[in-house]
């Protein structure tokens, strides 16, 4: 081993090394799932807004288990999924290095808040982005020229995806800028892709056009940050013992004496959280309507609660009331409430009995979340407790008071 005692190329993935700061907020999809030609031309994913965590009952299809066909209550957390709009549409090839974009194709008409991401201060900004775009629309030429760059996506292109964002002024966030993502189309022919992606110009896609209820997604988000940390809590070290006059929450040995120098496995103080995650095989147990098409949109088997809606009594904490499309996933997903959630279909296979359960649901919670919740609705508290001095019409004032 004299050869290589100081150095030599390593071995293995690094998993989760380093741990620092993700760049950017949302999830970035880095790989999307096998195309399969047989299947008609489809999204591959879709973009969400983490809203809160709630729990579900249900009956559990699982045999060999000894809860199956019996009520188990889980945790599952909400997603708010407002239409997606397509603004364009990219054709790749296979390039040594990896895939290399061909060419672009934009819609007509984008909205402001697609141009918005591409602005730091779009109040100062002069808004000049696409503006050549949307004169050349109209030439003829143009659209002679549009039309060879799609058979040029056709004939070269391996790889069709479309270009999407979100539409954040239908939420509650504070925020006018649209999350951009690029979304892979699979299966049928290229020109099959290409005629799919450019059906979809300027229109709005809604979440169960992708997703049904009872299918396997993969989560990619930002986790929840917790700043500069030390090596107990980021690395879960043993505290060490009492009369370390040094402190006890630290590494008592950080090396050997040779080689002088701190190897990158020693635990070490620094970033915690914050990081960019990838959860795999998460259920769907519900795709969800906006309370603008049903009003009782968390209304279940056993449970016909009329005008019962998802969003729990009081909203979800930090977040508020969810009127638009939503998915429900079992279990925690990474990142804080409002926070850009991608989903995308799975890689990896699941297995047959975990893909081909069906979820019914019998009851969803939409008690308040800021405490021990007693209500399901409103107008069931208002049931209970009567007329209340809050709700007592008042009574029109006499003599002075009312002249006054």
């Amino acid at each position: 081993m004299s050869h290589r005692k100081f150095e030599h190329p390593r071995l293995g993935n690094l998993a989760f090394l380093p741990r620092k700061r993700c760049r950017h907020h949302r999830g970035r999809i880095r790989s999307f799932v096998a195309d399969d030609p047989s299947q008609a031309p489809h999204l591959t994913a879709f973009m969400g807004y983490k809203a809160g965590m709630t729990h579900v009952v249900r009956d559990l299809d699982r045999p060999g288990s000894k809860m199956h066909k019996k009520e188990v209550v889980e945790s599952v957390t909400v997603v708010e999924t407002p239409p997606i709009v397509v603004v364009g549409l990219a054709g790749y090839i296979r390039t040594p290095r990896g895939l290399r974009c061909l060419s672009t194709v934009w819609a007509e008409h984008l909205g402001e808040e697609f141009k918005r991401a591409f602005y730091k201060n779009w109040y100062r900004s002069k808004k000049k982005a696409f503006t050549k775009l949307a004169k050349k629309s109209a030439d003829e030429k143009q659209k002679v020229y549009i039309n060879k760059r799609l058979e040029r996506i056709i004939k070269y292109a391996e790889i069709i995806r479309v270009i999407v964002h979100t539409q954040v002024r239908k939420l509650r966030l504070g925020q006018k800028k649209g999350h951009v993502m690029e979304i892979q189309i699979n299966g049928g022919t290229t020109s099959q892709k290409v005629d799919f992606g450019k059906g979809l110009f300027e229109k709005n896609v809604a979440i169960d056009a992708v997703f049904k209820t009872s299918d396997l997604v993969d989560t990619i988000a930002v986790t929840k940050g917790h700043g500069f940390e030390g090596v107990t809590h980021r690395w879960g070290t043993s505290r060490l013992p009492r009369k370390t006059h040094k402190g006890l929450r630290k590494v008592a040995c950080i090396g050997p004496w040779h080689p002088a120098r701190v190897s990158y496995t020693i635990p070490r103080a620094g970033q915690n959280g914050f990081h960019h995650r990838t959860e795999i095989n998460k259920k769907i147990y519900l795709v969800g309507k906006s309370t603008a098409e049903k009003k009782d949109n968390a209304a279940c088997e056993a449970d016909h609660t009329e005008g019962k809606e998802i969003t729990p009594m009081g909203g979800f904490p930090h977040y508020g009331r969810v009127d638009n499309d939503f998915i429900i996933i079992r279990g925690s997903i990474p990142g804080t409430v409002k926070r850009c959630v991608a989903i995308r279909k799975p890689l990896r296979d699941p297995g047959t009995r975990k893909a081909n359960e069906d979820i019914t649901l019998k009851f969803i919670d939409t008690s308040s979340k800021l405490g021990r919740g007693r209500f399901q609705t409103s107008t069931e508290k208002a049931r209970f407790l009567g007329v209340t001095k809050k709700n007592t019409p008042k009574e029109p004032k006499e003599g002075k008071e009312a002249k006054e």
